[in-house]
């Protein structure tokens, strides 16, 4: 586990925290939580910030986040970083984007590693430039023995392009006779999808205020739990992350049944 989290300054707050964390341990906690980190460019706008500022903020609430969900025994944390459609965004905007892994992992790998935490990408990696790619496969090999967490960063993810991808390769292997038709059943075409090795999310969070999926886990999302907050990425924060377990664990999950 990590060492324990330095949940503030302020020592009652620390320690209202602390038995808040100790609390939440003892109820079940969600096995893959999925996040969609929104909100990163508004928050540098309300200051006045170029929004590239929003996003180096942004990767220090990763580094934070990944910390707590370590220590709350989380098994997976799916981070929604960049999309297939978020090309469309400035240039400039973009290059510091892919910038990042190296600078973050750079950084963060060596905690990363102490701690047993595997990091793993979804997405097309085709399309990313060399030192982005080189990063994030130096942290895939480097902690590929590690047996905690898992951090799955969504990188060049979309969720229509990967259903699609999946439809075409279960049409190949039935042209093939690898694949039966009979044999084609939910379980068997989530194998084809990027997720094919974690469970589906339980938990779903996005900040910012914004209530949609984005393109985002589409097939794999359709019985998780939704958690919703208008505060900007920037800002998420330990209490946050509490909340929404918090409320996680309060529903009854029924799926489908009574």
């Amino acid at each position: 586990m990590f060492n324990k989290l330095r949940l503030g300054k302020n020592r009652n707050n620390t320690s209202t925290l602390r038995n808040k964390i100790d609390d939440i341990k003892k109820s079940p906690i969600p096995e893959h939580v999925a996040i969609i980190m929104d909100g990163n460019g508004r928050w540098a706008k309300k200051r006045a910030l170029p929004r590239i500022a929003g996003h180096h903020e942004g990767m220090k609430v990763v580094r934070k986040t990944t910390k707590l969900a370590s220590e709350l025994g989380i098994k997976t944390l799916t981070l929604y970083a960049f999309s297939t459609e978020n090309w469309k965004r400035p240039k400039n905007e973009v290059e510091y984007i892919m910038s990042l892994p190296d600078e973050f992992l750079g950084t963060f790998l060596p905690d990363l590693i102490k701690e047993n935490v595997q990091v793993k990408m979804m997405g097309y990696k085709n399309q990313l430039p060399v030192h982005t790619l080189r990063a994030i496969e130096k942290a895939i090999e480097d902690t590929k023995n590690n047996d905690g967490l898992v951090l799955n960063f969504a990188l060049n993810y979309g969720s229509r392009a990967e259903i699609l991808d999946g439809v075409k390769q279960v049409l190949n292997d039935s042209k093939s006779g690898k694949l039966k038709e009979t044999d084609l059943d939910e379980k068997v075409f989530s194998s084809y999808l990027m997720t094919a090795d974690f469970t589906d999310p339980d938990l779903l969070i996005r900040t910012s205020g914004e209530i949609r999926l984005s393109n985002f886990m589409l097939w794999q999302l359709a019985y998780s739990e939704f958690w919703f907050t208008d505060v900007l990425w920037p800002d998420f924060n330990e209490e946050h992350l509490l909340e929404a377990i918090e409320t996680f664990q309060k529903r009854q999950r029924r799926f489908g049944g009574i």
